[in-house]
């Protein structure tokens, strides 16, 4: 439970309580008292054993109040009055706070929770399970395509490398993004706790509350009414990027199935289509990219709204922020989509090697190279008369390769180059520990 409002309403719980934790703690505020080991221990079991009847009993209260924020303040004092020492303090709850001091964090606390119960083994599952394909077809060689056309050949493991790197970064950004919150009152600016208790650090308390107290977030010293929300924007950006990264793979695999690159498993008892029986479907794939599009308009309009706010606040972000967990589900159903995929393929090498097979004319790049490195004249339009706009075969190849004056030595690897085995370091940069490497350089 960390999207559902049963855990929003547990984390303003948790806010609260902790928030009188800390003004307990604060010398200069004698009126509250130390709390005893005792007292904290029960006020921490109300978080630790906050159940859905007490969120309930908290609607409850809302439905009197027709505020949320309200009702979950009215439910600790009613929590608290069972216990002697803490309903002394009790009008020290949510003191000088208002409602989003106790949202704003309730919501750093759903993303804190979301990206590391949730999202990061979800991204991480993804780009291990497309690296160990990536290791497994290091050495399978494959036409590559620019602008659809038949291109430098390459190998399946390093254009699927390619995503596991890419998505890797997007992973790492994602991890680092700073989570912020504020506690700092009606406008920003600790008007009534400077007016209130003159003599507290209120800057200095409330980062030590948010940064230790609550831990894992950091202190935001400059806002409105409202945390800004600009770090939610981020988070938003960086994952529609990975999903993005996701789903230029997901389509690529859906053409190379259509190519016949990959085999698809026939699943016992499956059906691909209702009047065609032969049908095996890429559905996955399809499904991992529809469920992207769901999960990106979401996150990408939360990142626009988020950060704009009339004057000191408006409340048109309270409504969207409920939808945070609508994009981040959906992108989970995309991740465990595209993996779904991925296991049910296999590489189709007899396929592969034939288009390599027809395409000889994609050695015209290294010949061309090579004849430039000993300055044969026009070398690159004498292969572009060679080969451009025709097929030409392997004999043919190495007919005009064998014409040429230069090195015996180049010339001897020229004229043992085929298609298949002209990939440059792609199997070497399949391999899981170069992409792992080259992230960490990163």
């Amino acid at each position: 439970n960390v999207f559902s409002e049963y855990a929003l309403i547990r984390n303003r719980v948790i806010v609260e309580a902790e928030w009188l934790k800390q003004l307990a703690k604060a010398t200069e505020l004698p009126e509250v008292s130390t709390m005893s080991a005792e007292a904290e221990h029960f006020l921490d079991d109300i978080v630790s054993n906050f159940s859905v009847e007490d969120a309930g009993r908290v609607k409850e209260i809302e439905r009197t109040t027709n505020h949320d924020i309200k009702a979950v303040e009215y439910f600790l004092k009613e929590k608290i009055s069972l216990h002697k020492e803490l309903s002394q303090s009790a009008e020290f709850v949510h003191f000088a706070c208002t409602s989003e001091d106790i949202n704003n964090l309730a919501y750093a606390l759903m993303l804190k929770d979301a990206r590391t119960e949730i999202m990061l083994p979800s991204m991480d599952k993804v780009i291990s399970e497309v690296s160990d394909l990536a290791e497994k077809l290091s050495t399978t060689p494959m036409l590559a395509r620019t602008h659809g056309q038949p291109a430098t050949p390459t190998t399946v493991g390093k254009e699927l490398a390619n995503f596991a790197y890419r998505m890797g970064r997007q992973r790492k950004q994602y991890e680092q993004c700073e989570i912020l919150g504020k506690m700092n009152g009606a406008v920003g600016n600790y008007a009534a706790h400077q007016i209130t208790v003159r003599e507290l650090d209120w800057p200095g308390m409330t980062k030590e509350f948010i940064e230790n107290g609550l831990g894992g977030i950091k202190w935001n010293p400059y806002t409105t009414q409202i945390e800004p929300h600009d770090f939610v924007a981020e988070t938003c950006d960086v994952v529609c990027r990975f999903n993005n990264v996701l789903l230029d793979m997901d389509r690529d695999m859906w053409s190379y199935i259509s190519l016949g690159y990959f085999k698809q498993k026939v699943i016992e008892g499956e059906i691909g289509s209702s009047t065609m029986p032969h049908k095996v479907n890429p559905i996955d794939f399809e499904n991992s990219e529809g469920n992207i599009g769901l999960a990106n308009s979401t996150l990408s309009h939360l990142a626009m709204k988020l950060p704009i706010s009339r004057f000191q606040r408006d409340l048109s972000d309270s409504t969207v922020m409920r939808t945070l967990g609508t994009g981040f589900a959906y992108s989970k159903i995309a991740h465990n989509a595209s993996i779904r995929g991925l296991s049910r393929i296999d590489s189709n090498e007899e396929r592969l090697l034939e288009d390599l097979d027809k395409n000889w004319e994609v050695l015209a790049e290294p010949v061309q190279t090579v004849m430039r490195r000993y300055g044969k004249e026009a070398p690159y339009e004498a292969l572009k008369e060679l080969t451009r706009g025709k097929k030409v075969d392997g004999v043919a190849m190495r007919e005009y390769i064998s014409s040429l004056d230069l090195p015996q030595e180049d010339k001897n690897i020229l004229l043992e180059l085929e298609p298949k085995t002209y990939i440059g370091n792609s199997a070497e940069m399949a391999k899981k520990e170069v992409i792992q490497k080259w992230l960490k350089i990163d």
